[in-house]
């Protein structure tokens, strides 16, 4: 098989990317060292591409693709808004701090001009802007405020935001009608509840949701500039870009989070057509179309499809659509503009996280490689619809849907076919946070380590490694995101919407970790579908802030564990359902929890279970004390982590569901720490009576790996296409069980030992000034800043504080992979 025999041995790197997916993309491609970009511009005569960055503008030729400007974007990014005055000399730019950046040129240098406050009239604070069109004569500017919920009407003359008009919620997208009359808005969150809905805050507005806490309303607003009237109709979910068709009767929605087009009747006000715009029309959900581009010259619409790495090709948009092809573009495209003959795409990812020729020594993962794409057309679409196909592993991911009705096959843990019986009928997924492979297994001899980088080392992590020489250790297994805000979506979605991908120029809506409805895939969570089969299920931590009640140090509630003592914790969980299957004493994300604490709590329950003979099938646990930076050593925070993990282990291994148990212990993302092979390269653990014993797997495995094995050990179909992608992670399993328990081994560190009770030398202070500016309180940092600073003191603090930091092994790099052949082997 294609997948199979690919991903055998091959690691990361500038074909594959750590979510699985291969890259070839068509035409000419520029790599724009450092970028994410989410919106891109033309100039009126098209002959400049302007791309708005999560950071900065970036202006570049639209003849070459040679970048001849970059101006930082002070505040940021928002998730959408460019664009260009009619005669290409000003630039208008919505940043993630309530403002209208306005850049110019002037003697052949482009710079920011002045930048315009977004409060509004009452002065009500943040807005966070994002679509922005120019008005036909260029004296005002429709912004759309996101986080008012209004569309922002600023005369660009005085800098003031004259009126504000309702829209639904979290407006994204603004278009006007050619005579000017009419703006129509996109609305992420679709339309303001009523009574009768369940709802969940984004950004602190009330949003409707369906039972599983995915926001079910997406919305147009059509709105009369003159008479100020509104009228609302209801499209797919997450529109994002929107167009208007020529003669102002017709406009076009991306329904992200539907894999749908809606068209729209503006004089009428109500939806006309819908239709699916996926690789292929029975693919599960996961093409996300999020960004159109109309060609009227060609009768010809083009749409990115953010989840295939692909552009599709749409004819005749005005008459009866059809879709004519694909064309295979860079990760992850998110904005599209055509002009005569030639398609600009701007892909968010670009081409992963490393350069083929890189000018530095190393990267972190937080230095990007977006790219900017130019295709000639027409193009041979047959062709390149067959790559995408490919590239896409469309044939792969239906096969995974694919059920035996009856089958007499032996039990196995990974079954071959879903509908074969399965030997596993408990999983239990623990998340944890942040590290990578060589920082905690680098000095594990049998597999691809450097030791150099290995910061926790097997005596600071004694069951980590036990458990990965004693089972299997997986020295080529990724984390498909990059820190906790996608992390976590991709630990229990197995996917990430463009919503959330292009918020990293300034998380001003979310940061989630379960609060934010609009966040989330359509396909809904793990536990949906073993909720949706009738299997149980029971949460742990996950998705749930808490704080010590009353309030307590890490230390007290260390010492009352020490003495056999609980302390109670508060509980925040925003999506509802989740919260009703979870232990409300069990604490969740708040680096003043002791590990030991969590999983005293789970034993408590797991002994009822014990007693009852009733154990869940599947079982979310969160041990974050990994993540480091808190109150205590970092050494301390680790040692609390691995003692928690192994005492895990050891409990369920002695249980009488051993028999039928696996575990599946990684990391919701890498951060930004160093690796020699690849800064997504990170932790997976797998434990179980039907792993294999002491071997090293080099099968190149992800996150999604993870959940579409949970899944099918279940006897349950993958979420969607990301997991259907991923393969089974059958290697890790044999056949025979080995029933011998695990013995956790003792912490040989103190869990509240403090370093800076040891050194205050002028070095050790000066770092631990560093991380006392890290926020904590939140999963995750909100700046890249705060994730380099945190890095770099664990670094001095596990290393020397003199010790030089190993810059050119930071973050995602490529460095280890000449050694690996890679090739593809033909679809046998």
């Amino acid at each position: 098989m294609l997948l199979t025999a690919l991903l055998l041995a091959q690691q990361v790197d500038n074909q594959l990317m750590p979510t699985g997916q291969l890259l070839a993309p068509a035409g000419v491609v520029q790599e724009l060292e450092g970028a994410r970009p989410v919106d891109m511009k033309l100039s009126p005569d098209g002959r400049t591409l302007f791309v708005k960055d999560r950071d900065a503008l970036r202006v570049l030729d639209a003849g070459s693709l040679k970048e001849t400007a970059k101006v930082s974007s002070p505040g940021g990014a928002s998730l959408w808004g460019l664009d260009v005055s009619a005669d290409g000399k000003k630039v208008y730019f919505t940043n993630s701090e309530n403002r209208l950046h306005v850049f110019s040129i002037a003697s052949g240098a482009w710079t920011l001009q002045r930048s315009i406050d977004l409060a509004g009239p009452e002065g009500k604070g943040n807005s966070f802007p994002c679509g922005i069109r120019l008005s036909k004569d260029g004296s005002r500017a429709l912004v759309c405020l996101s986080l008012n919920n209004t569309l922002g009407i600023v005369d660009l003359a005085s800098g003031k935001v004259t009126s504000e008009l309702p829209t639904g919620i979290a407006p994204y997208d603004v278009e006007l009608t050619n005579d000017g009359a009419t703006a129509i808005v996109s609305n992420q969150g679709g339309r303001r509840p009523t009574k009768q809905d369940r709802t969940a805050p984004s950004a602190g507005t009330e949003t409707p949701t369906d039972e599983r806490g995915v926001a079910n309303t997406g919305s147009l607003t059509i709105i009369n500039l003159d008479s100020k009237a509104t009228r609302e109709v209801a499209v797919g979910l997450q529109p994002s870009d929107l167009i208007i068709l020529p003669g102002d009767r017709a406009a076009v929605v991306a329904n992200a989070n539907s894999d749908s087009l809606t068209w729209i009747d503006i004089r009428e006000a109500k939806a006309t057509r819908t239709l699916v715009v996926k690789a292929d029309a029975n693919l599960p959900f996961g093409s996300m179309p999020d960004g159109l581009s109309l060609s009227p010259a060609a009768n010809r619409l083009y749409v990115a499809l953010a989840g295939n790495n692909s552009l599709a090709v749409i004819e005749n948009p005005a008459g009866k659509p059809t879709i004519s092809g694909l064309i295979p573009t860079g990760w992850y495209p998110t904005a599209v503009q055509s002009f005569g003959d030639h398609v600009f795409i701007a892909n968010n990812k670009g081409v992963g996280s490393r350069s083929k020729d890189p000018k530095q020594d190393g990267w972190n993962s937080h230095n990007h490689r977006g790219t900017v794409q130019k295709l000639t057309v027409p193009v041979t679409l047959s062709a390149m619809t067959a790559k995408v196909m490919e590239l896409a592993f469309v044939p792969q991911i239906l096969r995974a849907y694919e059920r035996i009705a009856k089958s007499t096959a032996a039990p196995l843990p990974v079954p071959k076919k879903l509908g074969d019986p399965g030997a596993i009928e408990h999983v239990v997924y623990v998340i944890k946070e942040n590290r990578t492979y060589d920082q905690v297994l680098g000095d594990v001899k049998s597999g691809d380590g450097d030791l150099k980088l290995c910061t926790f080392p097997e005596i600071n992590s004694p069951n980590h490694h036990a458990l990965a020489k004693q089972f299997v250790l997986l020295d080529n297994y990724y984390c498909n995101g990059v820190l906790s805000a996608d992390g976590h979506s991709w630990a229990t979605e197995g996917n990430v919407t463009p919503y959330l991908d292009r918020a990293f120029g300034g998380f001003n809506r979310s940061y989630t970790f379960g609060d934010d409805p609009i966040t989330y895939s359509s396909s809904g969570f793990i536990w949906d579908r073993v909720l949706g089969a009738g299997l149980s299920f029971r949460n742990y931590g996950e998705m749930n802030y808490s704080d010590a009640l009353p309030k307590r140090t890490y230390k007290e509630i260390l010492d009352a564990y020490k003495q056999g003592h609980r302390t109670k914790f508060t509980n925040n969980i925003g999506v509802e359902r989740v919260r009703r299957y979870s232990d409300l004493d069990y604490p969740g994300w708040n680096m003043e929890i002791p590990d030991q604490a969590r999983v005293d709590e789970f034993l408590l329950e797991f002994r009822e279970f014990e007693k009852s003979g009733h154990f869940p099938s599947f079982t979310i646990l969160y041990l974050p004390q990994d993540h480091l930076g808190g109150p205590v050593s970092s050494r301390a925070h680790m040692a609390d982590n691995d003692l928690a993990v192994g005492r895990l282990v050891e409990a369920i291994s002695k249980s009488r569901f051993w028999p039928k148990m696996a575990i599946f212990i990684n990391e919701d993302d890498p951060q930004n720490g160093y690796d020699h092979v690849d800064g997504h390269r990170s932790i997976c653990l797998v434990v179980s009576p039907y792993a294999r014993r002491g071997v090293t797997v080099t099968e190149f495995y992800n996150q999604t790996s993870v959940i579409r094995t949970m899944l099918h050990m279940l006897g349950l179909p993958p979420l969607n296409q990301r997991d259907a992608s991923s393969n089974l992670m059958s290697t890790c399993f044999t056949a025979k069980p080995n029933l011998s328990p695990y013995k956790a081994l003792a912490a040989n560190f103190s869990l509240d030992d403090s370093d800076l009770k040891k050194d205050t030398s002028k070095e050790a202070l000066k770092w631990f000034a560093i991380k006392n500016t890290v926020p904590i309180k939140r999963t995750g940092m909100k700046t890249e800043k705060d994730e380099d600073n945190l890095n770099r003191f664990i670094w001095h603090e596990m290393k020397g504080w003199k010790t030089p930091y190993p810059t050119q092994f930071a973050g995602p790099h490529g460095k280890g992979l000449a050694k690996r052949k890679l090739k593809h082997v033909p679809e046998d």
